[in-house]
């Protein structure tokens, strides 16, 4: 493959999830794929890190005592082949050790990929030319 069809193929962007307890042998939990672009999967990892560093926050602990157990029990997150562009947890610790979060700053679950839901894919057990009642459906979403 030249480096022009390189070039021609769009990145995939890949967030690792690493868990800091060594729990594993080489600290890495899983791999979050299928990022829309460097922005999303930035955005994923720092939300990521943000709510596993609040997960680890108790009342009272101080912003040393936040650090030390995210780095005992937490886990970190890293955008993978993004060089100087992917996101990094080192520049921002001070501050989220000091600062609590906010729902919206943790919320990478609304950032993940793996949620994501395309339009044109009928649900499960639903043919596309089907125009099924869907009334079963809005039963189970208001439960």
């Amino acid at each position: 493959m030249s480096d022009t069809e390189r070039e021609a193929q769009p990145q995939e962007w890949v967030v690792r999830i690493i868990d800091q307890s060594g729990a594993t042998d080489d600290g890495t939990v899983e791999e979050v794929k299928g990022f829309l672009d460097l922005a999303h999967a930035n955005a994923f990892a720092r939300a990521y890190v943000r709510d596993s560093i609040e997960r680890c926050r108790v009342p009272g602990a101080s912003s040393r005592e936040v650090l030390e157990s995210w780095f005992s029990f937490g886990e970190n997150a890293e955008v993978l082949e993004a060089g100087d562009e992917g996101w990094k947890a080192s520049p921002e610790l001070d501050d989220f050790v000091s600062s609590p979060a906010t729902v919206m700053e943790r919320d990478w679950r609304s950032l993940d990929p793996r949620r994501l839901i395309e339009e044109d894919i009928p649900f499960e057990g639903q043919e596309d030319d089907d125009e099924e009642d869907l009334s079963d459906l809005s039963e189970l979403v208001r439960h």
